[in-house]
């Protein structure tokens, strides 16, 4: 124990405010929890208490499946005649001038998609024979095509779509819609994060992390496969009685922190002892797919016991179906730049798409069948795009592959509030750049807010002085993809 330190620590503010004859501190606290009865009773306030939205919402939860490494959209989800007729030429000058690329210089070649594009639903969605059980559901879905980022690289691309900022340090998304709504299982976290083919996110855990939010709303990692939580079993000679003791004397002694300090750390730290408690119980129950009928375990194609996209995206399902708010999977290996046979967009697309559009389409017609589309937002997509041209280490090569692009791209959502079976936007007649209706990622943040129920400008949190937001200063919500 550092004496000086807590010596210091009772001159502040807040132990004056605390302490003062006057009751000010009382009276401040009073307001700030709203009249909440525990608080008045004098107990720390659960942070993971449900809280009403600002409106009411169109969705409740949210399904964010991200391919880790960006998707070749030209060859699923934005068909280009012209470019497929223009294959092999030089790129015109007019788009490269003044555009840097990650692996491409001097002037690459114009690659039109090997990839058949048929139209599909009522809407005629335009999708690729790489995705054909996504054909299925292609009323459910809408496609923006004209997405744009301003990051070309992974790591900054992926964290500018999560947390509003290229840099690390910002809440994620899942951390914000916790932190706004809080959780309906009290049993269960309400931020869930499932990651398939064994490799972290691009962003590390800042791509879920809470940033300056309490740590209470930072996204718990499960597992399909082993232990579903890491370090939650109890140590070996524990019991749970002695279990139930132990965190007890820890809960008491927190809470004496917390009315002489009233630091928020300590409100968290009480609500994950207990939440971790619960989670021992609950966690495995809910994470067991073994528990699922035989019929619906092939629909996803999953397979028990192993650790996979399908498997992770039946769990979304159970998860949600439990009340966790938001489950977010991170799958790897959609780096597409052709150097080597995965990473063909002939072969190597067909085999990664065969782990992904089953389960997708799976989940979405289930969601369906159970009545929990409607309130559920499905969002499919990547950090960015990829070039509509050749990548320059592979292009005197045989595999086919593009390098990154941040212009134009596509991602596909469906459920909770959007208008299915729909385009929404365009790129021109080569996909370099965006022809009508640009969706900025901050719009995307933006709208996923709003479905939830926020003015994304309202939803904030004071750090260092200022109010932070997810959208940082901008965005915009794309009324043309709601229902």
């Amino acid at each position: 124990m550092n004496l000086n330190l807590e010596h210091l620590q009772q001159f502040t503010r807040r132990h004056f405010l605390g302490k003062s004859a006057t009751g000010i501190g009382s009276l401040a606290l009073g307001s700030l929890l709203g009249g909440n009865s525990a608080a008045a009773a004098g107990k720390p306030v659960d942070p993971l208490a449900p809280r009403q939205p600002h409106f009411a919402a169109r969705a409740k939860r949210v399904i964010y499946l991200h391919l880790t490494g960006s998707p070749p959209h030209l060859d699923l989800f934005d068909y280009k005649p012209e470019l497929v007729k223009r294959n092999g030429e030089d790129c015109p000058d007019a788009f490269l001038k003044g555009k840097r690329f990650a692996f491409t210089s001097g002037t690459p070649k114009l690659l039109g998609t090997p990839r058949k594009f048929t139209q599909h639903g009522a809407g005629g969605v335009w999708l690729s024979d790489a995705i054909p059980r996504l054909h299925e559901v292609a009323d459910e879905l809408c496609v923006i095509r004209s997405m744009t980022t301003d990051q070309f690289n992974h790591a900054p691309a992926e964290l500018l779509v999560y947390t509003g900022s290229p840099r690390s340090g910002r809440p994620s998304l899942g951390s914000w819609v916790t932190y706004g709504l809080g959780t309906e299982n009290a049993n269960l976290p309400g931020f869930v994060v499932l990651i398939s083919s064994g490799v972290q996110p691009n962003g590390g855990k800042n791509s879920y992390g809470n940033g300056f939010l309490p740590s209470v709303f930072q996204g718990v990692q499960c597992r399909s496969k082993g232990d579903p939580v890491l370090y939650a079993s109890d140590p070996a000679g524990l019991d749970r009685g002695v279990r139930r003791m132990s965190l007890d004397t820890l809960r008491d002694l927190n809470e004496i922190q917390e009315r002489e300090l009233g630091h928020p750390e300590t409100l968290t730290r009480i609500a994950q002892y207990e939440l971790a408690y619960r989670m021992q119980m609950s966690v495995p129950e809910v994470m067991d797919i073994n528990r699922e009928s035989p019929k619906t375990i092939e629909s996803y194609g999953a397979k028990p016991g192993e650790s996979s996209f399908a498997n992770n995206c039946l769990l979304a399902r159970r998860l949600i179906e439990q009340g966790v708010r938001y489950v977010q999977l991170f799958d790897w290996g959609w780096d597409f730049h052709g150097t080597g046979p995965g990473e063909d967009l002939r072969g190597g697309l067909t085999k990664k798409c065969g782990t992904m559009d089953r389960p997708v389409a799976a989940l979405i017609q289930d969601l369906r069948q159970r009545g929990l589309l409607d309130e559920t937002l499905i969002v499919l997509g990547g950090e960015f795009g990829r070039t509509p041209f050749r990548e320059g280490r592979t292009a005197k090569g045989d595999l086919l592959g593009r390098d990154h692009f941040p212009d134009c791209y596509s991602m596909m959502l469906a459920g909770g509030g959007i208008r299915g079976g729909t385009s929404y936007g365009e790129s021109d007649e080569l996909g370099f750049s965006i022809a009508r209706d640009k969706v900025h990622i901050h719009d995307l943040q933006a709208t996923m807010l709003h479905l939830l129920g926020f003015n994304h400008q309202q939803l904030t949190f004071r750090f260092q002085g200022r109010d932070y937001r997810l959208t940082d200063v901008h965005g915009e919500i794309v009324k043309g993809i709601l229902a």
